[in-house]
């Protein structure tokens, strides 16, 4: 499903106003959010190390943090595909040499697209090149277009690619079209869109030890409130200090047992041990059922044995099925 993406172990981070890094100076840079960093972000991203090689440069990523849509409307919940954590990681996967990460506030909304090039891109950065997106916008107003970029990269003598949509199954990928997919449940088409299983990562947090009670000892992690994926149970891969275990989650509130809270639930196959307080990496492999409130708990044990089995078959289908995380220094 998804195309080759390889670790890297070298990769360089430079956040806001920190000095960059020698490595990343004069870089040719794929710019955008990225968020969910996808098969479309992708494609800007080769196409900024081919510029890269030929030009022999470095290649890195420049993105945005907090989300622009976040800036823009703080009041309204926005579902990220990725954090920064994870589109960093996802980032230094690709072969990039590393990332900048300008923090998105009013001084770099306001100026106008031209001051951003010669400030930032130029002055702050020195960069040689740069890939974008087609619909990439930039400046005040959003006027800054891909073909204002490369016209001031043709007159300021860099190089700008401008990377047309991606499309699989004549469907155009897109973060959108990857949280409508979320939202339904339909983890096929989003990991599909993505290139590779969505995936999730957090502390696992102690519960309420009902899952241990039922046979069913789960590691419990609480997902950013404004992630809208569909309530339900799915067929889910993890990653534990670099080892992999198949398994089977539950999103949602637990019917049954409904306290008002929404946590991911997740059970380890053929895993014992203390996972209190550890980060995991938890990808979506496939979708099973939404949530039912059972008759009985015996009810809800005998759905749990049949939803184990079908996450077993639905993760037996796909072997290597797992995100392409690169190592990113804290």
């Amino acid at each position: 499903m998804s195309e080759s993406l390889h670790e890297t172990f070298s990769f360089a981070v430079s956040h806001g106003e920190d000095p960059l890094p020698p490595a990343l100076r004069g870089a040719v840079v794929a710019i955008g959010n990225f968020d969910g960093v996808h098969r479309g972000h992708r494609a800007v991203i080769a196409a900024a190390r081919a510029r890269a090689a030929a030009l022999g440069r470095p290649a890195a990523a420049l993105t945005f943090e907090p989300h622009p849509r976040s800036f823009f409307d703080p009041h309204k919940p926005l579902f990220r595909l990725t954090d920064e954590r994870a589109k960093l990681r996802l980032f230094a996967a690709t072969g990039l040499e590393g990332a900048i990460v300008l923090r998105f506030d009013a001084e770099l909304a306001e100026p106008a697209p031209e001051d951003f090039i010669n400030a930032v891109l130029l002055h702050r950065l020195g960069i040689s090149g740069a890939a974008v997106g087609f619909d990439f916008r930039f400046g005040h107003n959003r006027a800054g277009t891909p073909e204002l970029l490369a016209a001031e990269g043709a007159r300021r003598k860099f190089a700008v690619e401008v990377v047309p949509a991606v499309e699989v199954d004549g469907e155009r990928v897109s973060s959108g079209a990857i949280r409508t997919a979320l939202t339904a449940g339909e983890i096929d088409e989003a990991n599909e869109l993505l290139g590779y299983p969505w995936f999730v990562s957090g502390a696992v947090v102690h519960g309420d030890k009902r899952g241990r009670e039922l046979g069913y000892p789960t590691a419990n992690m609480r997902l950013d409130p404004a992630c809208a994926l569909r309530h339900g149970i799915y067929a889910v891969r993890l990653g534990v200090d670099g080892a992999r275990y198949d398994g089977v989650a539950s999103f949602g509130r637990r019917p049954m047992f409904d306290v008002g809270t929404v946590l991911l639930e997740s059970h380890l196959f053929d895993f014992s041990g203390d996972l209190y307080g550890r980060t995991i990496d938890v990808a979506f492999i496939g979708w099973i059922r939404h949530e039912i409130a059972f008759a009985s708990v015996e009810d809800l044990v005998r759905r749990m044995d049949e939803d184990s089995r079908r996450a077993r078959t639905i993760l037996a289908r796909m072997p290597d099925a797992f995100p392409p995380l690169g190592a990113v220094a804290t």
